[in-house]
């Protein structure tokens, strides 16, 4: 008897010709892809909701201090305490969006055909954090600039306060570059959306409680300069001190009090270790999901 032989069926596969655009490409791609997901565009209706009622609800403050600049030609919300002040919303809009980024992903376990691809781990890694960091910059970005517009056609007496307004923007690229890290690292740990939502908002309400229970102890108990350290347990009184006060010596942001001298050299500091430590967080745990 013969042996068996192999056969091969077109079955009408399209062969491409085009030209290959390689890996940086493919990056761009996937961050352009991930960042329209996050506000629910090439999504369901329903998906659009959250993502836009967040980014309507961060333009309120904007749009009542240009009334009030408007109507009774006085300055309204400073910019560099935009982001503190607005910090729920912020962190509602990261629990909500970041587990869109990276759980559909781990739970179809689809990782292994991206990788199969020119993109690597770092390429898929970094597309991710990217569209994140875009769309958290964009939701403090936007209002801000609103702001900043309405000053500025208003004309109110004195001088437009630009400074301030360009110390804000380099905040908001720091606010969105740590919170993306922290909120794609703890999202990724679960493939189920609802669990890393509840992971994100957990984290955001422990440390502002922690925060603020632990000013409260330390200044009732007469020790005001180790007090000042507990604000820094709050991502938002972090960036706040490390970069507005820190670097540009602005007013620190609901009249709190920062620790002085190293404390914003420590509070600097902080932000890159958070930050690293969610990197290296991220490719861990997508190493051990590509393995598999």
């Amino acid at each position: 008897m013969s042996e068996p032989t192999g056969v091969i069926h077109d079955i009408g596969y399209r062969h491409y010709e085009g030209a290959r655009l390689g890996r940086g490409h493919a990056t761009a791609a996937l961050t352009v892809h991930t960042l329209r997901g996050v506000f629910g565009l090439g999504r369901t209706a329903r998906s659009k909701i959250i993502p836009f009622l967040l980014v309507g609800v961060m333009f309120l403050p904007a749009v009542v201090s240009i009334a009030i600049m408007a109507l009774i030609k006085q300055e309204g919300m400073r910019y560099t305490e935009y982001a503190v002040v607005m910090q729920a919303v912020l962190a509602i809009f990261l629990a909500s969006q970041s587990p869109y980024a990276v759980a559909p992903d781990l739970r179809f376990r689809v990782l292994p055909l991206y990788l199969s691809r020119p993109v690597t781990l770092w390429n898929y890694v970094g597309a991710k954090l990217a569209a994140m960091t875009a769309a958290m910059f964009l939701l403090l970005a936007l209002p801000l600039t609103l702001l900043f517009v309405g000053e500025v056609i208003i004309d109110l007496p004195g001088d437009t306060h630009t400074v301030e307004y360009l110390t804000s923007m380099a905040g908001a690229v720091v606010y969105a570059v740590l919170l993306a890290c922290l909120g794609v690292a703890i999202a990724s740990f679960t493939p189920r959306r609802g669990l890393g939502v509840a992971s994100i908002i957990a984290f955001y309400l422990l440390a502002s409680a922690v925060s603020t229970v632990l000013y409260a102890t330390l200044e009732s108990m007469g020790d005001d300069a180790t007090a000042a350290w507990a604000w820094l347990i709050n991502p938002f009184f972090l960036v706040d001190a490390a970069v507005h006060v820190g670097i540009f010596d602005a007013t620190p942001a609901s009249s709190v009090i920062y620790p002085s001298g190293a404390g914003t050299l420590a509070a600097g500091a902080l932000v890159l270790v958070l930050i690293a430590l969610s990197v290296t967080a991220l490719i861990a745990r997508y190493r051990k999901a590509a393995a598999r």
